[in-house]
């Protein structure tokens, strides 16, 4: 009897067991994707439903994890927890130099400016020299967009007094005329420029154009390991992307709303940055060798790599998105 009685049992485990690992087979896999509460492409491909199919196809669930800034969403991929991130174009690229990762693709052209308040008597950067001009840090590529910028100028860093900031709060010290000027991301820059009590200085097209005469502003990244194992949604997702700038470009309105229900922006800071160019969109995502070792070269000029630190490209997926999608 105690024989049976244990037989039936273990069965009944066995049985549990198999229904378990019958479910787990077919559990959807959780593909980690960094994101920033800014105007990136990722979110008008999630909005739109986009990424819906591509869950189904390959039998995987997007998970969005939302970072305030770089850094910390390059120590959640280091650590494991990313698979895919859009960041901006610096933190993307330091992610590809160091980190077992790649960059997949330019989402954003554009994206950062210098401002100042609207009744400044700022003019050109030559006249910041003796200001004071607030920044997101050193490690930002901001940074050395204006220390750029005032080279050119004929400045040095010395030559003004920098008040380092978080990327948020730089539109309002300018707004305060707590500073004279201030360089920062979008849609930082939009919100500030949107309330009447900013302009624009300088836009990085002007400090340092680079793929179709503007600045690479972000990137979309994705662990080596990920990306090799996952080719064909990883071209899927790009994809994605390539569709979601394409209803950006002409359905603008229709992005926007998007993008005010996903970050929480405001409709008319938004719109006020596609008007203006503030963040530009183009269909061509590639990141193609010859713009991102000008870009490298940049980061390496201004500290932020270090002269063996040469970024990883994964062009492949979206030339085949692209090659799909047909702009």
């Amino acid at each position: 009897m105690f024989v049976r009685f244990m037989t039936r049992h273990a069965r009944a485990a066995l049985g549990l067991a198999l229904t378990f690992a019958a479910l787990s087979a077919t559990a959807a896999q959780v593909v980690n994707i960094g994101v920033q509460p800014a105007t990136q492409p990722i979110y008008i491909a999630k909005a739109a439903g986009y990424l819906a199919p591509l869950e189904a196809k390959y039998n995987v669930k997007f998970a969005f994890h939302s970072f305030p800034y770089g850094a910390p969403e390059n120590q959640a991929m280091a650590a494991g927890s990313l698979d895919l991130a859009s960041a901006g174009m610096g933190p993307a690229v330091v992610a590809a130099a160091r980190l077992p990762a790649k960059l997949l693709g330019i989402t954003i052209l554009e994206q950062t400016a210098i401002v100042v308040p609207s009744d400044s008597k700022v003019r050109t950067i030559a006249d910041l020299k003796g200001k004071r001009i607030a920044y997101p840090g050193e490690g930002s590529q901001q940074y050395p967009l204006l220390l750029n910028a005032l080279q050119k100028a004929g400045l040095k860093a010395s030559d003004v007094e920098l008040f380092k900031t978080s990327g948020s709060q730089v539109g309002t010290l300018v707004e305060q005329r707590s500073v004279d000027a201030g360089i920062t991301w979008d849609p930082h820059i939009s919100k500030a420029l949107a309330g009447g009590k900013t302009r624009v200085l300088l836009k990085a097209e002007k400090i340092l154009p680079l793929k179709g005469g503007h600045y690479v502003g972000d990137g979309f990244y994705g662990r080596t390991a990920f990306i090799d194992a996952h080719p064909e949604l990883v071209r899927d997702v790009m994809a994605a992307q390539i569709r979601a700038i394409k209803l950006i470009n002409n359905e603008p309105h229709k992005a926007v709303e998007m993008w005010a229900k996903e970050i929480g922006f405001p409709p008319k800071v938004i719109e006020y940055s596609l008007k203006e160019g503030i963040s530009v969109y183009s269909t061509d995502i590639v990141p193609d060798a010859d713009t991102m070792k000008v870009y490298a070269s940049f980061l390496k000029q201004a500290g932020i790599l270090q002269d063996g630190d040469e970024p990883k490209l994964a062009p492949e997926p979206a030339r085949q998105a692209l090659a799909i999608e047909k702009p």
